[in-house]
């Protein structure tokens, strides 16, 4: 942000990453105790949830200039403590937001495409398609690496590195931000990760499409 390089910046981010994992277990665990101990509809759950993850995103804000957050680990966190410790309902609360979410994701895609700068686009458009196809690449071998001890088979580990190359949600939701900071690379940003789902998205699509029934065979349970 123009506001230079200290060490108590680089210190901010592990300790924001290790506050928002702590702050994200204990409140969905308190959120577990309570749908256990009050019963009310999924729907009001849900309700709960997003008011919760809104109040951790504004807690960001608020304690940032004391203690360094990250809240969107925290909301991810307070997803997995639920998913852990929630018994049956997270599972019906993520079957309702997979509903919810295919109208939201018109919203958000639609909004982040209508900020795009169509002559940025096609001013870093072929440096920015080099850049990601090499990242892909580089994730593709850290997918690799990860898969090392794994009982998957060859064919098995190179369709898990296809299925992790579409890039989309995470582009979309938070590429903008620096624009909306007003930072002079925001129009940069925004471009290159809507040109990153473009390019992402298809891709992957068509790379699983093709090639999960070369690398994968299905089990026979019934014989198991």
């Amino acid at each position: 942000q123009g506001n230079g390089v200290s060490v108590m910046s680089i210190a901010a981010v592990p300790i924001s990453i290790a506050t928002g994992i702590g702050i994200g277990l204990i409140t969905g665990l308190l959120l577990c105790q309570y749908f256990k101990r009050v019963h009310i509809r999924d729907t009001y759950k849900i309700v709960i949830l997003l008011s919760v993850s809104f109040l951790l995103t504004a807690l960001e804000d608020a304690a940032g200039k004391y203690v360094p957050f990250a809240s969107l680990i925290a909301v991810m966190f307070c997803g997995i403590a639920l998913n852990l410790k929630g018994g049956e309902a997270p599972k019906r609360i993520s079957q309702r937001l997979n509903k919810l979410w295919a109208a939201a994701e018109i919203f958000l895609f639609v909004l982040v495409g209508a900020s795009v700068n169509i002559q940025s686009a096609a001013e870093y458009g072929p440096r920015t398609a080099v850049l990601i196809l090499a990242v892909l690449l580089f994730r593709m071998a850290g997918v690799a690496i990860c898969l090392v001890k794994t009982q998957l088979t060859s064919k098995e580990r190179l369709f898990c590195a296809v299925a992790y190359t579409p890039k989309a949600t995470v582009q979309a939701a938070i590429g903008g931000i620096p624009l909306a900071m007003g930072l002079g690379c925001g129009s940069a940003v925004l471009t290159v990760s809507v040109l990153a789902i473009l390019i992402t998205a298809p891709l992957g699509a068509f790379g699983i499409d093709l090639s999960y029934k070369r690398l994968l065979e299905k089990e026979n349970r019934q014989e198991e």
